[in-house]
């Protein structure tokens, strides 16, 4: 496992602007074109057929004074039951269509973000906290998701309401509609008062929410740790410390928002008091009816709730917004990354790696270096074991070996000995340069910790191989030995993972192998690969990586050092350096560090 000495700073993945998001969003939308004329139609004759309540009333408020007869009331009666009837109709259709819209892209968005996710170095992802990666692609998708089916088509039935409401309030008498417009002003203040402040605080609500995800994660994950050293008490203070953030800043969003109503709610106020008072004066000297006053009123009246939703909801709207700002980031930070484009066709490469130094700072001039002039030659068919204490550099060294993280200073190539021949590309070629597809054909990686997704045995060994045979994938069991997949009750069409067969912490590993044999690289990575299975285990587990390792070169950071005793060579690491190189018997005779170990080991 990885040193705290090794452990990256904690940054964030790239934020998107508003305005790029929203481009981003731009081409999902206009794919779906025809869904938008239907919403927007549909909201249209919802919004008009809200008009019709209030003319009604001002209309018997005329007429009934002067004892028209029963067939007035009928017919606003009926007027009110059809504009019923369009209201109900609309409100589904706009709903169906917005649907149809929505639910789409943020499907797209969501498959587009865990694309990008899974494309961007793994040692960016590092760098950053999972928990960071993890808000964004489940919490910032889940706002998004609720914003699309909540929010959404509030948002849209209140905007165009107020649009109609105020082109009707217009029509019943200009003045009256002078008189609402000083409302535009009062609406106005009180966004440029609100969009400033609330745009960074839903960024730090979200980005407090992710930290939080962060350190749920971690101690989550890390709880066996934690009781192993009774850590449990100081984890809980740092969750609890991330939780109250996130929770005093959703408490200051909530408390933001209420003043911003009081706003909304004082320019209601006034613009309804002015309005009643100059109605009350055109009536008074012949200019318009009490029912033009009513309808007007009552028009008017019906913007409060639309304009108090959205004001009410453009949290929700900010909140989202800021949601998608942060999983277009990823998009572009995973699009902004230098393309892997360079070809190589080297017949049984060597991997060679030439004075190799890394940080994690940013800095590349920084003194802190986990690697430090490291050099390795790793030839076909070699396997080069690698020991060391806790923080000696060594899963560094296998991850830059494996093409995951680049060197800050020094090679990392796959190369050849001969002259360069017609149809190849070149004499060597950065492991950092290779796309992945191409650079996973030469060098595969085994970490200490694996995954077993959830589907059947087949899916998981004929990962890096989605095309194999059933024949291939029993090969390949066969080769390091899982004998168990046989007795599995349904062969390879069993299901595995979570929801699952469960499965030993040595079955799980014994995948991972069968998959490096599927795979069938030139050089294989094994980061302390039979380190979770226990000590009865790890004796299965090394005649199994044997086995995957025949014919092929391999890098083994090895815990066991009967690993190291049957390597070709042996790199003994310390504080980021190689201090003794050699085969293991050599490296005994020496009587140097690797002899102290040997020594321990075997007592």
């Amino acid at each position: 496992m990885s040193a705290p000495s090794e452990q990256t700073p904690q940054t964030t993945l790239a934020i998107a602007s508003r305005r790029r998001s929203f481009a981003h969003l731009a081409p999902l939308l206009r794919a779906r074109w025809n869904w938008l004329i239907v919403l927007i139609l549909a909201g249209i004759a919802n919004a008009g057929a809200g008009l019709v309540g209030p003319w009604a009333i001002g209309r018997l408020v005329d007429e009934l004074p002067a004892r028209a007869g029963s067939d007035v009331v009928i017919t606003c009666a009926t007027a009110v039951a059809v504009a019923g009837v369009v209201m109900a109709l609309g409100t589904w259709i706009g709903a169906w269509a917005l649907a149809r819209i929505a639910m789409p892209v943020v499907a797209d968005l969501r498959t587009q973000v865990v694309d990008s996710a899974l494309t961007l170095e793994s040692q960016r992802i590092e760098s950053t906290g999972t928990g960071d990666l993890v808000s964004r692609v489940a919490d910032d998708s889940r706002k998004i998701s609720e914003a699309a089916a909540q929010v959404l088509p509030l948002v849209v039935e209140s905007l165009l309401i107020v649009i109609v409401s105020a082109v009707g309030l217009a029509a019943i008498d200009w003045r009256l509609g002078i008189v609402g417009l000083v409302a535009l002003p009062m609406y106005w203040l009180t966004l440029r008062w609100y969009l400033p402040r609330s745009e960074p605080l839903y960024k730090e609500e979200r980005a407090a929410f992710g930290r939080r995800a962060g350190r749920l994660l971690g101690g989550l994950t890390g709880a066996r740790t934690l009781r192993a050293y009774r850590a449990e008490s100081g984890e809980l203070t740092r969750i609890d410390s991330a939780s109250g953030q996130a929770r005093d800043l959703s408490i200051g969003v909530f408390s933001f928002l209420t003043r911003a109503f009081s706003r909304n709610n004082r320019a209601e106020a006034v613009v309804l008091s002015l309005l009643l008072i100059a109605g009350f004066a055109l009536v008074y000297f012949g200019e318009t009816t009490a029912g033009a006053v009513t309808t007007a009123a009552l028009v008017f009246h019906r913007l409060f709730n639309p304009i108090g939703a959205l004001v009410g909801l453009f949290d929700q709207v900010q909140s989202a917004g800021a949601s998608l700002t942060r999983m277009v980031g990823v998009i572009d930070e995973a699009a902004s990354s230098p393309r892997r484009t360079t070809e190589i066709s080297i017949d049984r490469p060597a991997l060679v790696l030439e004075d190799l130094w890394f940080s994690y700072d940013e800095d590349p001039e920084s003194s802190n270096h986990v690697l430090k002039g490291v050099s390795l030659r790793l030839n076909p068919g070699e396997i080069v074991a690698v020991v060391g204490t806790t923080g000696a550099g060594k899963s560094t060294l296998a991850r830059i070996a494996a093409g995951l993280s680049a060197p800050t200073r020094g090679r990392a190539e796959l190369a050849r000995d001969t002259a360069t021949s017609a149809g190849e590309v070149g004499r060597s070629v950065s492991l950092t340069e290779l796309p992945d597809d191409k650079l996973r054909g030469h060098i595969t990686m085994v970490a200490q910790e694996v995954h077993t997704f959830t589907g059947t045995l087949r899916e998981n060994v004929a990962l890096p191989v989605p095309e194999a045979t059933d024949e291939q994938i029993i090969t390949a069991l066969d080769t390091i030995g899982a004998g168990w997949a046989r007795a599995l009750p349904h062969g390879l069409d069993t299901e595995v993972g979570d929801g699952g067969t469960r499965l030993s912490a040595v079955e799980d590993q014994s995948i991972a192998l069968a998959r490096l044999v599927l795979a069938d690289p030139d050089f294989a990575i094994l980061d302390e690969a039979t380190a979770e299975a226990g000590s009865a285990g790890a004796h299965v587990l090394e005649r199994s990586a044997q086995a995957a390792l025949a014919g092929r070169g391999a890098l083994v950071v090895a815990h066991r050092l009967s690993q190291a005793e049957t390597a070709d060579r042996v790199l003994v690491m310390d504080h980021g350096r190689v201090v003794e190189e050699g085969p293991h018997e050599e490296l005994v005779a020496a009587g140097g560090r690797y002899a102290q170990l040997w020594s321990a080991w075997s007592a």
